[in-house]
């Protein structure tokens, strides 16, 4: 993996002369983000050697240089899930690639469906932890140079970028909830017993993405902050059929307030 990480770096800093300090993944229907970036260079994941092709509608599939808010960023607009068939190895490579760019801290973003009764469709949701139902992607050989081979998990979130988001959020009149996100692999929705499963378990919200990208930052020491934005509910009562059509609508409507939480931030790192 040393050798393929190697290769693609060195082909992408041939193709832009940003030194990224922020890596971004935005998630379904949050590619609004990229209006508000300086854009220098934008590459398109099929030019890249050895990155994986976003196959799912949202996702438009750049790899995005440039700055926001005065940091350097580098942005994947479009990101892989499992259910897509890649193993988690590949689906996991650009945070890899990302981290050897020169990365400090990893922003992520999703849309999930929220099991707590509290939530309201369109909320934002801090995630302070996590339940992972997918498989891990450090199963396999581990590459010290990359990583230890059992990292610890117990800070997966850095609380000191969760404090600054409430910050932020309340100095802009933003509601926040915080909570703990289930990754499940997907493609379908829930059925009601997952649904009441996830909560008995200790989720607020579910999602498809987000924790294997956690958990390659957390193995090569990239502190994490990641927000979730509230599209269906999986709540007795609440819940109703869904498509991923409606998921990208709800997720646009409560862009503007994501968007204006991750500029912030930027400019408070």
């Amino acid at each position: 993996m040393l050798k393929q990480i190697e290769g693609t770096v060195n082909f992408i800093k041939g193709k832009t002369s940003i030194q990224p300090e922020v890596g971004i993944i935005l998630g379904t229907g949050l590619g609004g983000l990229v209006d508000e970036i300086d854009i220098t260079d934008s590459l398109s994941y099929e030019d890249i050697p050895n990155f994986p092709v976003s196959t799912v509608e949202g996702h438009s599939g750049r790899l995005i240089f440039g700055h926001l808010n005065g940091k350097a960023i580098v942005a994947m607009q479009g990101r892989f899930h499992y259910y897509e068939g890649y193993d988690m190895k590949m689906l996991t490579f650009p945070v890899r690639i990302m981290k050897f760019l020169g990365i400090k801290y990893l922003f992520v973003s999703n849309a999930s469906g929220g099991v707590n009764p509290d939530f309201e469709i369109g909320d934002l949701m801090l995630i302070n932890d996590h339940i992972n139902l997918l498989p891990n992607p450090l199963i396999g050989k581990n590459e010290n140079d990359l990583g230890p081979r059992f990292p610890d998990m117990s800070k997966a979130y850095d609380q000191s970028l969760i404090e600054k988001a409430k910050s932020i959020a309340n100095q802009h009149g933003i509601k926040l909830q915080e909570g703990v996100y289930t990754a499940t692999s997907g493609p379908t929705f829930e059925t009601p017993s997952e649904y009441k499963y996830f909560r008995i378990i200790g989720s607020d919200t579910v999602g498809m993405s987000t924790v294997p990208e956690v958990i390659i930052a957390r193995h090569m020491g990239v502190p994490v902050f990641a927000i979730s934005i509230i599209t269906d509910l999986g709540v007795p009562g609440k819940i109703v059929e869904i498509s991923h059509e409606e998921v990208q609508k709800v997720a646009v409507k409560a862009e503007k307030k994501m968007t204006l939480l991750m500029k912030s931030m930027m400019g408070s790192l």
